[in-house]
């Protein structure tokens, strides 16, 4: 009964270091690594023995025998990853990976080394939990919202719930005594680069890639146009989009971009509201769906089926749970593509997309809405005069992108495009604007007119290494920029805080009164999941700053008082 890695695959690695035989791969040292997809499980060397469950920090890994119905397919999934051999031959292992990877061990100076992180998502709670494991290490996480976890709250789909378990691996982590949490306090703005340097050894940045690419045609920027990470951000109740005018009451939605973040969308809008009412979906968002006119999601693409940017795993899920349909047209280009397409990965999306329905039928009366896939279709300009009412494209030839001369017409109340991240510059550091990163050499910052490391400055995550990979790829990630700032820690290369180390609550306090510190973010996660207790959800978020501020600032005023209370009990025990 061999175990099976399912949709809900974050790729940080613990399952493969937790697996005595090695049978999960790509492995982090292993060609790939950082591209695949998801993690597999050799289903012949796999010997049960269930150690890589508890490892994985989402869930994703389960007996053949206890899949569901939409997990079966991840069987042959993670099968069609090795190769074929005679039955009972097993594959040897591949990787000489340790059970752990160990920093370097930080030399024992008079002062401990302090770690500075900007950021409080993926990248940075995995840079903090490197940096925890070592002796002597202390590590301040600066977020400029009053809620750790950046993507993973705000950016995951609700409907995805598997995949936000990994915030349990990061409470861990924020729970640690040498850590501690600065939140609402925004680098750049309350505090420099220089105050960050002036009170601690290095400063990791792990802010991710905050802005969307923008597609630029006529009539991006009317009401009724915006980006799917926008919506997504609406949906889970960012504060910064949760008055984000989203009009749901034209039947169709055009979304521009194929990726798993347009797969998302289409999904949510789509879905049964009483089934997301069973998430941690924002309340303005799950009215707002209750009362939605949408009967379809068309996912348009400027490309063939074959070079679809979604993944297997998103696919699978998605026609799982969705109902997917293509036209005749971008049926047909898809029996091309298997006909000629070699590429393992891509024609096993193709054989998913072969086997979805017609959307020839009409979409009025139908009994859920639906989600259509289309394809070589190049957006030439979003139509409307005072809000969009449509998208017109230019359809592709069967070469290379080359144009027919055709145009399409698709009426559409909401036009959204899901294109790619960039990053944004960082006041004090350098800039690639063309690959939109911090320049860095595993994760050092280089200065470009020197070619030398900018002492002190590191990166990790999208930031980076650019917007690539899923949530646990920031492990490896962020393990390598770790690496080197202990490397340099030890060779002598960072300079000692010169303030205080109580100096920086009081610069911190000064500029920033409403801090919200790891108490505060505790009593606001434990409000969140009272509120949602009632209606059988695993939290309700707040979606006001000010309501986070008020939660954090009542656990503050009745600290002194539990303080006083618990040391009254010690004297009377």
């Amino acid at each position: 009964m061999p175990h099976v890695i399912t949709q809900s695959c974050c790729n940080d690695g613990s399952c493969v270091f937790a697996c005595p035989v090695n049978c999960i791969h790509p492995t982090p040292d292993e060609p790939g690594y950082a591209t695949s997809e998801m993690l597999y499980i050799d289903p012949v060397a796999c010997v049960d023995c269930g150690a890589c469950v508890s490892a994985c920090p989402v869930g994703a890994i389960a007996p053949d025998s206890r899949l569901d119905t939409r997990q079966l397919p991840f069987v042959e999934i993670n099968a069609s990853f090795y190769p074929d051999r005679p039955a009972g031959v097993k594959l040897p292992p591949t990787s000489k990976l340790a059970p752990v990877i160990p920093a370097p061990e930080v030399h024992q100076r008079e002062k401990p080394l302090t770690v500075a992180i900007v950021g409080s998502g993926p990248a940075a709670m995995y840079a903090a939990d490197e940096l925890l494991i070592q002796p002597r290490v202390r590590v301040n996480v600066f977020e400029k919202l009053p809620t750790p976890y950046g993507l993973v709250r705000a950016g995951v789909a609700p409907d995805h719930q598997s995949a936000k378990r990994v915030t349990r691996l990061f409470d861990r982590v924020a729970g640690h005594r040498r850590l501690k949490f600065y939140l609402n306090v925004e680098v750049g703005k309350h505090l420099s680069h220089a105050d960050l340097l002036s009170h601690h050894h290095a400063v990791v940045y792990a802010v991710g890639a905050p802005d969307d690419r923008r597609l630029d045609i006529d009539g991006m920027g009317l009401p009724g146009t915006g980006t799917a990470t926008e919506l997504v951000a609406w949906i889970n109740g960012h504060p910064d989009f949760a008055d984000l005018p989203v009009d749901l009451s034209h039947e169709r939605v055009v979304i521009i971009g194929n990726g798993n973040v347009a797969l998302d969308v289409a999904r949510v809008l789509t879905a049964d509201p009483d089934d997301l009412a069973r998430t941690d979906i924002a309340d303005h968002a799950l009215r707002a769906l209750r009362k939605s006119a949408v009967r379809e999601v068309v996912i348009a693409a400027r490309r063939g089926p074959a070079h679809s940017a979604f993944t297997l795993p998103e696919l699978v899920g998605l026609t799982g749970s969705s109902d997917v349909v293509l036209d005749p047209v971008d049926r047909q280009r898809v029996l091309d593509d298997l006909a000629t397409v070699a590429d393992p990965l891509a024609r096993a999306k193709l054989e998913v997309l072969a086997t979805l329905g017609d959307a020839s039928a009409a979409t009025s009366g139908l009994g859920r809405p639906r989600i259509r896939l289309a394809y070589q279709l190049t957006p030439q300009r979003v139509l409307g005069d005072d809000r969009a009412s449509g998208v017109a494209f230019v359809v592709a030839g069967p070469g290379a992108g080359a144009g027919t001369g055709e145009v399409r017409t698709l009426d559409a109340g909401l036009v959204l495009t899901s294109i790619g991240y960039r990053g944004k510059p960082i006041r004090d550091l350098p800039f690639d604007e063309d690959a939109a990163v911090v320049p860095n050499d595993g994760g050092r910052v280089i200065d470009p007119a020197t070619g030398r490391p900018v002492v002190g400055a590191y990166v990790a995550g999208w930031i980076k290494r650019g917007p690539t990979g899923f949530i646990g790829t920031n492990k490896s990630c962020s393990l390598q920029t770790v690496q080197a700032l202990v490397a340099d820690f030890n060779a002598g290369k960072l300079s000692d805080p010169q303030a205080k180390p109580l100096a920086l609550d009081r610069l911190v306090q000064h500029r920033q009164p409403d801090v919200v510190d790891s108490t505060g973010w505790r009593a606001i996660d434990a409000a969140e999941i009272a509120r949602g207790i009632g209606d059988g959800r695993p939290r309700n978020k707040f979606t006001n700053v000010a309501d986070m501020l008020a939660i954090a600032a009542a656990e503050r005023q009745t600290q002194p008082l539990r303080r006083r209370l618990a040391a009254r009990l010690r004297e009377l025990v």
